[in-house]
């Protein structure tokens, strides 16, 4: 029997001993059979067949961690024949099917992150990031608010080091936005990225600031609690619907020093400035929430983007308008987008520098990625670096990205003399095609040569050099020009002309009604 059961452990030995070896070498076999399915691309006949079941086919993850192995060391791992062009459709067409992209957002994600990194960022988007919400220090102390969750059953922790009022949120027993807290205003419900700007604004008690675009008001009651309901916050809003919830909102979190208006934003230096902080959370594409708007994946395309970027441009430089740049306390601008897209970012506040008189400032935030001051074949200022980006997968938090201006002048740096001073601080708002019809400069002038334009006025340009230096010479005509007002520019040319053509008279370019009626008129004035 002792034999017996010896050689049974001794075969039991054996039996493991070849399990364990199948179970080494099976994993080595698929891996290699893996890493031989990595490095063949299909051809076009094969990925025709592989319409129907292309989609089953790509959820292996080594048809595209092995593309990106490869993009990584091409030069060794590349098949022979095959270019680097190839591989990157393969690879952008498995990531469009597989994350269900469109490949205009695709191919613009490819363009900002590195290819391990866009794995991650297109990873951490299926995923909903924590419920985060913000302690309202007006009505109650975050310890005191942890308590009270705690007891009704929720499992939360504080946010960070970096907020002194967020609680982040992991489970919990009752809803969340239906507490007896929650109705009583002692919390926000807020995401962690929304409250980073407001922390970068860094409001002070007694200003004057505003909120460019409050809706729903999360920010603006995060501003109010940071200056104790003191001094005065305009909460304004383009959309009347949205308002109701910024109005809700600050009565139930007990905001007693802020006013809500219904105004377009870009109008709103006409309608009242002097501010000392503005706040402004521009309305974006939203690529950087996927998490909660999927539909952002498919349905936005190039024109969304730049319709979105120019709105965008008119708001800052509103924006930079409405604030005093000789406030003793403030002077700054924070500018904010929930987009990571370069054209809405980088591109608008690059624009703003070179049309106001701001610079950037830090953000006074210790983390973030910096800003982008080099992308494809455009050149950003080099204090784009103060700028700061967050994303999903680095931070866990929405995408965001935060820009902080200092205003140093009031004036317009285009704006010189005379009624185009008028025009230009009227006009530094509207699109770049209106400035291009006023001022024939082209789409989107460069500074320099809108600060040339003012000079050039319409008037003068218009007249040859020679006739030019008659009219200059003539002082009679110099004293009746003055005191005439420019009403239009017909007239004023008109007027202009009219003298030229009695020195050289032509007969087919005179008109013998008009100029007789305007001697005998200019005679007279003279005569008296």
């Amino acid at each position: 029997s002792e034999e017996e059961e010896e050689e049974e452990e001794e075969a039991e030995e054996a039996s493991k001993q070849k399990m364990g070896q199948k179970e080494e070498e099976g994993p080595d076999l698929q891996l290699n059979l893996d890493i031989d399915e990595q490095f063949k691309l299909p051809t076009s006949e094969e990925i025709e067949k592989e319409n129907i079941l292309f989609i089953c086919d790509i959820h292996k993850p080594c048809r595209i961690q092995g593309n990106v192995e490869v993009l990584q060391d091409f030069g060794v791992k590349r098949e022979e024949g095959r270019s680097r062009q190839e591989y990157l459709a393969l690879l952008r067409r498995d990531m469009a099917a597989y994350y269900s992209y469109s490949d205009f957002l695709l191919s613009k994600l490819m363009d900002i992150f590195p290819l391990p990194e866009l794995i991650n960022f297109l990873e951490a988007n299926e995923v909903p990031r924590p419920v985060t919400i913000r302690t309202n220090t007006l009505k109650t102390r975050r310890r005191d608010l942890a308590q009270a969750l705690i007891n009704r059953g929720v499992n939360l922790d504080p946010l960070g080091k970096w907020s002194k009022t967020g609680l982040v949120i992991y489970d919990s027993t009752v809803p969340i936005g239906a507490t007896p807290e929650y109705l009583a205003g002692h919390y926000m419900l807020q995401g962690a990225s929304s409250l980073l700007p407001v922390m970068a604004l860094a409001p002070q008690e007694n200003e004057r600031i505003l909120d460019m675009c409050c809706a729903p008001g999360g920010k603006t009651s995060y501003i109010a609690q940071l200056m104790k309901n003191t001094g005065m916050i305009l909460a304004n809003d383009s959309s009347a619907e949205r308002l109701r919830s910024v109005v809700g909102n600050l009565h139930r979190l007990g905001v007693t020093n802020a006013v809500v208006s219904n105004c377009d934003g870009r109008q709103f230096p006409k309608v009242l400035g002097g501010f000392d902080r503005v706040l402004l959370d521009a309305p974006c594409s939203g690529t950087g929430v996927i998490s909660k708007d999927p539909a952002v994946k498919t349905n936005k395309d190039e024109t969304d983007i730049l319709r979105c970027a120019h709105l965008q441009k008119e708001l800052i430089l509103s924006a930079i308008d409405s604030v005093n740049a000789a406030s003793e306390t403030g002077g700054y601008i924070v500018y904010c987008t929930c987009s990571i897209m370069v054209e809405e970012n980088e591109w608008v506040v690059d624009y703003a520098l070179k049309k106001r008189n701001v610079r950037l400032v830090p953000t006074g935030l210790d983390f973030g990625k910096e800003g982008f001051t080099r992308f494809k074949e455009r050149r950003f200022h080099p204090s784009l670096k103060s700028t700061r980006r967050f994303y999903p997968h680095t931070h866990n938090m929405d995408g965001f990205f935060i820009a902080k201006f200092k205003k140093f002048s009031n004036a317009i740096p285009q704006a010189q003399k005379g009624n185009v001073v008028l025009e230009l601080s009227s006009a530094a708002w509207k699109p770049p095609g209106f400035l291009s019809q006023r001022l024939s400069l082209g789409s989107d002038p460069e500074p320099a040569e809108e600060a040339a334009a003012p000079s050039a006025i319409p008037d003068t340009i218009t007249e040859p050099p020679p006739k030019k230096k008659k009219l200059e010479g003539s002082k009679a005509d110099k004293e009746q020009k003055l005191p005439q007002p420019a009403l239009k520019k017909k007239r004023s040319l008109q007027a202009q002309r009219r003298p030229l053509k009695a020195v050289r008279p032509s007969p087919k370019m005179m008109r013998p009604k008009v100029p007789t009626r305007k001697k005998k008129h200019r005679v007279k004035a003279n005569g008296q």
